[in-house]
């Protein structure tokens, strides 16, 4: 029987030392038509769980695209299919819903935000090592979700800011969120203490901040969480290399509403403030060398968390993308 699907080439991927980014996988154009299954692509994932976890560690993403996914339901058949286990997002800022299973909502800020490059949860230790998109409904314009590979951009800033990198791997980050009670839904941060902590109770808020090794601080209306100093680079053990991981230059330049000034929100492990102009150089960097791939119907885009950063574009509604989190 022939490969039930195939790696494909589309006109947004870039090459890195000859290797696509993302890699894409569509269904084999020898196999007859329609397109395979559900039940089938789901088999065979399972069956080619080796050659895919390969691609995912040399590409650094994967955009399967073509294959009948066609519900949320459908999509939590998928992850299921590739058997990592499931992270609770726990600590995380954006404000989320739970749909089926292990899917919620990706983050839920208003279409015309752009949420800015981050690795997922990277200001909290236990973040996850790989995460899952799924375009249930493709946006009517904008609304990409672009990805860059995070050792590139280390490598770019170290040849450009040397004297900055050096002090972040010696000093490291601190994150700075105030919280209100309840998540608002205006902003992109917009997760309150409750929904943060997955509690009502402020002792058991405190104990679950400490295990995740910040300190919280009760205002009038809600909560300070400070977290670090923690890491800013991080070193990628299984591909030998540094990466970028830190959320940098989202919390710079996007942590920002009624509670919260961004410029506050991330400074240097010893609390200097970070330069303004290399943090938007940073910015310059991420957009340069990421790659935006469009989203259609049904694209299942799976994301290794210590290899790539992604962001989200503006959109003109509706758009609807859900995500699940692994260990």
């Amino acid at each position: 029987m022939a490969e039930p699907f195939v790696e494909t080439r589309i006109p947004h991927q870039k090459l890195y030392q000859s290797k696509p980014f993302p890699a894409v996988i569509t269904p084999s154009p020898s196999l007859p038509l329609p397109a395979p299954s559900l039940p089938l692509f789901t088999q065979t994932i399972s069956t080619h769980k080796p050659y895919l976890d390969s691609l995912l560690h040399q590409s650094g993403a994967v955009l399967f695209r073509g294959f009948p996914v066609n519900s949320a339901s459908d999509f939590n058949d998928v992850v299921e299919a590739f058997g990592y286990d499931e992270l609770p997002y726990v600590g995380g800022a954006a404000p989320r819903t739970s749909v089926i299973g292990r899917v919620f909502t990706a983050n839920e800020s208003p279409p015309d935000q752009k949420i800015p490059f981050h690795h997922e949860m990277a200001q909290v230790p236990e973040f996850p090592s790989k995460l899952f998109f799924y375009c249930e409904v493709e946006p009517n314009s904008g609304g990409e979700t672009p990805i860059v590979l995070s050792h590139v951009v280390y490598e770019r800033m170290k040849e450009k800011h040397p004297e900055f990198v050096e002090r972040l791997e010696e000093h490291g980050l601190v994150y700075v969120r105030v919280l209100g009670e309840d998540d608002d839904p205006s902003s992109p941060i917009g997760r309150g203490w409750k929904s943060t902590f997955l509690t009502n109770d402020k002792n058991v808020a405190e104990e679950r901040a400490a295990k995740l090794g910040m300190k919280l601080e009760w205002t009038e209306d809600g909560a300070k969480t400070i977290m670090g100093p923690i890491p800013a680079i991080k070193f990628d053990k299984l591909r030998n290399r540094k990466v970028w991981f830190n959320s940098m230059v989202a919390a710079y330049t996007g942590w920002e509403d009624k509670r919260n000034d961004p410029r506050k929100a991330v400074t240097f492990g010893d609390g200097k403030s970070l330069p303004e102009d290399i943090v938007h150089d940073c910015l310059r960097i991420l957009e340069e060398e990421c790659v935006a791939v469009p989203w259609q119907r049904g694209d299942v885009l799976l994301i290794d968390n210590w290899a790539v950063l992604h962001s989200r574009r503006p959109f003109v509604p509706p758009r609807r993308v859900l995500a699940s989190l692994c260990k």
